[in-house]
């Protein structure tokens, strides 16, 4: 290895011409590559992210004074000088406009319409820097502009940030802005959130607004939290009442999302059918029929409007009495439920103190009877399943041996 000092020169300002002072000699030293061994013979240095974060702050400095902009990007009246180089290595849209032969490959000013000056100005500043500022104004111009400008990293945080904004006033809205832009994961978690606070959704304007297609959607899902079904059939009227003469021939399509077979009677009777709208709608007249013959007949009367919601905390379930060990053969007493849903059992209260044995049992709406048998064969029992207990009723007339 050689290491050359560099010679210095002096001149004498003083003499009348310029006069090279005698030259340092050059000092020659050979570092003999023995005294190396053991050591790398090179360096790979990688500053990390400072690097480029100080070029891009530089050329953020140049265009601020205009120094080397040979683009000028008009947006609403308002001008952006930039560098044509910068925004095609940040951008496929004008990598595509600059690096082929359109017209504004050649221009130094460039009119782009359909994006909003503020917005423009929110991308630059993510251009130059990485960093841009999101607020609840800007959002939705930025990430349209973002998604012109094919800036997927700016576009995902304008997703995100909505996804965080939610509330029971916008989440509505929301979800028709991310269905516009194939937005699914944004979409699912508004969707998520009106079925979950729907209660509170159904008291802001964007509820009225709804299309009928979506108002069904959210009706007709088993995931919609409400405390009671009577809340689903006042968000129904809700919406139509908002624009009665328009909407009045939509009720039935709604109505059949109600599970009006759920409702109090009495809410029933008072509210549902006593409702004018109701009354002078024929077409809706199946579905009364079909409410009073389940108050009536109970769970014999089956339908997709008798099942219940799951945020009710009532469900559909399997009920299994009695039964013998394998065994031995020994009766049981016990009584369990099976919820297809969830596929998990549940103990119930026990049959009577005696095991019996060949008796029957019957469903009577949501409580079960049990009669007959061998053993004590006139006693007659019902399990209450809002309070989880047998007790026993009248006794049958004849013994059932």
């Amino acid at each position: 290895m050689v290491l050359i000092a560099g010679r210095r020169v002096n001149w004498d300002s003083s003499s009348a011409g310029a006069r090279e002072l005698p030259a340092v000699k050059r000092k020659v030293c050979e570092i003999d590559s023995k005294h190396l061994n053991g050591y790398k013979a090179s360096f790979d240095f990688y500053p990390g992210s400072s690097h480029s974060e100080s070029v891009l702050q530089v050329f953020n400095e140049f265009r601020d004074s205009r120094l080397f902009t040979d683009v000028v990007i008009s947006v609403e009246g308002r001008e952006f000088p930039c560098h044509r180089a910068v925004l095609s290595a940040c951008s496929s849209y004008f990598r595509a406009m600059f690096c082929n032969d359109h017209r504004e490959s050649r221009e130094m000013l460039v009119e782009i319409n359909g994006i909003r000056a503020e917005a423009m100005d929110t991308f630059l500043q993510y251009v130059y820097t990485g960093r841009a500022s999101i607020t609840t104004t800007n959002v939705q111009s930025v990430f349209e502009t973002s998604s012109l400008f094919q800036i997927l990293t700016l576009r995902d945080a304008c997703a995100k940030f909505l996804e965080e904004q939610l509330d029971p006033c916008n989440c509505l809205g929301f979800r028709r802005f991310a269905n516009t832009h194939c937005l699914n994961q944004l979409s699912n978690s508004c969707r998520t959130y009106a079925l979950q606070n729907f209660e509170e959704v159904i008291q802001h304007e964007e509820f009225l607004d709804l299309y009928k297609e979506e108002l069904e959607e959210y009706m007709a899902s088993d995931e919609l939290t409400i405390g009671k079904e009577e809340m689903v059939f006042e968000a129904a009227m809700l919406w139509v009442c908002h624009r009665e003469s328009e909407r009045k021939s939509m009720l039935k399509d709604l109505l059949q999302h109600v599970r009006l077979p759920l409702l109090h009677p009495n809410y029933f009777v008072q509210t549902v059918e006593g409702n004018q709208l109701i009354q002078v709608a024929p077409e809706c007249y199946h579905l009364l029929h079909e409410a009073r013959r389940y108050h009536v007949l109970g769970n014999e009367m089956m339908s997709p409007r008798t099942r219940p919601r799951r945020s009710t905390g009532f469900s559909e379930v399997i009920v299994v009495m009695g039964g013998c060990e394998r065994v031995g053969g020994f009766n049981l007493p016990y009584t369990e439920s099976y919820d297809p849903v969830t596929g998990e059992w549940r103990m119930l209260a026990k049959l009577p103190e005696f095991t019996k044995t060949e008796y029957a049992v019957c469903a009577l709406r949501n409580d079960i009877l049990v009669s007959g048998g061998r053993i004590n064969s006139r006693d007659v029992w019902m399990y209450n399943s809002q309070l989880n207990f047998l007790c026993p009723v009248a006794s049958s007339s004849q013994d059932w041996d």
